[in-house]
């Protein structure tokens, strides 16, 4: 299988002198491609954390991290902003969506930073919303949409790009089941045809149930990649 994310031995570190709060306790941890995995454990556990770091949005106070071989740890702020552009796809619990821009304007954004032409732009974007159920939409600005739209949205603008890895965290946190059960066959449509690559942080049932594989994490460390029921009901809310 063809290695994506890599960790070893990672620490991450908040705060500074006598006052250190340890949210990553040396972390070992392989994503490969078309996983489709699942992060869970209780609040404060450290989920948050290492997607950020796994995706170069923090980084790691120490211990290696590598994404396609390549060492976050020496790279420059813009080489790993060019880095999370091109390879990596981000869904947030609040959508993160630009309220200045329309659905579909949300959607061609990070096409635009690519520099891809406006023509190959505009059919990636309304295949996309096509495939998502999102067609007429196009021109509403995310206040006119429902959570569970503006949601498609943000993962129509995580896929537009066609990324080696998306990351979400806790997606279906503000939409109710139905629109969570459609979110989560979207995605795992997209994995299964696609062969994209998700790692998910959640509390939901509903996610874990389509996972591949499940990583407990708790007290800032890895407690298994192999969850029993027990587990996964201690860690999940109904």
């Amino acid at each position: 299988m063809e290695e994506i994310v890599s960790l070893h031995d990672v620490v991450k570190n908040y705060g500074q002198g006598k006052v250190i709060t340890k949210a990553l306790r040396g972390i070992d941890l392989k994503i490969f491609k078309g996983d489709f995995s699942v992060m869970m454990g209780p609040s404060g556990c450290g989920k948050s954390t290492l997607l950020n770091i796994i995706g170069g949005l923090d980084r790691a106070t120490s211990g290696d991290v590598k994404f396609n071989g390549k060492d976050f740890n020496i790279l420059s702020n813009k080489a790993l902003s060019i880095m999370r552009r091109q390879h990596i796809g981000f869904v947030f619990q609040n959508y993160n969506l630009l309220p200045v821009l329309t659905a579909y304007e949300n959607a061609e954004y990070v096409l635009m930073l690519q520099g891809v032409e406006p023509t190959k732009r505009r059919e990636k974007v309304m295949h996309l919303f096509q495939e998502m159920e999102l067609d007429g939409l196009e021109k509403r600005y995310p206040r006119e949409l429902s959570g569970g739209q503006q949601q498609r949205v943000a993962i129509a603008r995580a896929v537009a790009t066609e990324p080696q890895l998306v990351l979400a965290d806790e997606i279906t946190a503000n939409v109710d089941s139905k629109t969570a059960q459609s979110l989560l066959e979207l995605m795992v449509t997209l994995n299964k045809n696609n062969n994209t690559t998700f790692l998910f942080s959640t509390h939901d049932p509903a996610v874990i149930k389509f996972a591949k594989k499940i990583i407990i994490l708790k007290d800032g460390m890895i407690n298994s990649e192999k969850a029993s029921s027990e587990e996964i009901e201690q860690f999940t809310h109904k």
